[in-house]
């Protein structure tokens, strides 16, 4: 028996890597998804990933930064679906790469809105749906950079710290509705962001940053984003049924050092 049969999944930046690969692993599992996305022309693939994987899928446009929007692709879950059981908070940006004193601060505020506002208002208009089905689970994309220093990153790194706080407070508070909360804090995963991050590190040569970070993961890889699919998907299931409040690293080992 699949394990989301008649289970409704939201995913918030599902034309991403990660978004894209937990949402058709969701549906392998039987979950009907709701895939959000700024543009409608980038949910094309996910979408019809997730059809191709002989799952139902929605697409839904909205800037999660957008209370209203928020509330909207909720609100569009409901009614296409019937409910929903699961929130996958998963939308970010990584915003530019500079020193505290040189970022930008119209950057900073982007990334701030969309990694930490758009989070909350995520959690804030899906909890009352998923506790109408009796509760079900959130799980918020934080990163490493949510539990170190990150050097050229403050914006980056400031919104995770802040996702990874949030979702402790979210995690007790919504508790008693049966809903779970937890995070997932990926290291660099093969994803369009970190080609980004890449190529801001080092204009003239993206590999070699992409080396040198490399060499600081104890596994010596970068992670798949069908990885991190898979936990994601392991902590909405039942098998995780007592796993409330954490913050798991997917990191290659990278924060053992």
């Amino acid at each position: 028996m699949s394990k989301f049969v008649d289970k409704v999944v939201v995913i918030t930046g599902a034309a991403g890597g990660i978004g894209r690969a937990s949402a058709v692993r969701f549906a392998v599992e039987g979950a009907a998804i709701v895939a959000v996305d700024l543009t409608e022309q980038a949910l094309e693939g996910t979408v019809a990933a997730v059809e191709d994987a002989g799952g139902r899928a929605l697409g839904v446009t909205a800037d999660v930064t957008n209370a209203s929007q928020v509330e909207g692709y909720v609100r569009a879950g409901v009614e296409e679906f019937g409910g929903i059981d699961v929130l996958f908070n998963n939308a970010g940006t990584e915003g530019t790469f500079a020193t505290l004193e040189e970022y930008p601060e119209d950057t900073f505020d982007q990334v701030i809105d969309v990694n930490l506002k758009g989070v909350w208002l995520g959690m804030r208009y899906a909890a009352d749906a998923l506790r109408q089905r009796g509760g079900g689970a959130i799980v918020n994309t934080a990163s490493i950079a949510g539990l170190t220093g990150t050097p050229g990153l403050v914006a980056y790194g400031a919104s995770k710290h802040a996702v990874v706080g949030m979702t402790k407070t979210a995690a007790l508070e919504l508790a008693p509705a049966g809903i779970r909360v937890n995070a997932v804090c990926p290291s660099p995963i093969e994803t369009r962001m970190m080609r980004s991050i890449e190529a801001r590190i080092s204009p003239d040569d993206p590999e070699a940053a992409k080396k040198i970070t490399t060499k600081q993961l104890p596994l010596g890889r970068y992670g798949e984003p069908e990885e991190v699919a898979d936990l994601v998907v392991f902590l909405c299931s039942d098998h995780a049924s007592y796993i409330n409040g954490s913050i798991i690293p997917i990191d290659g080992g990278r924060t053992a050092r």
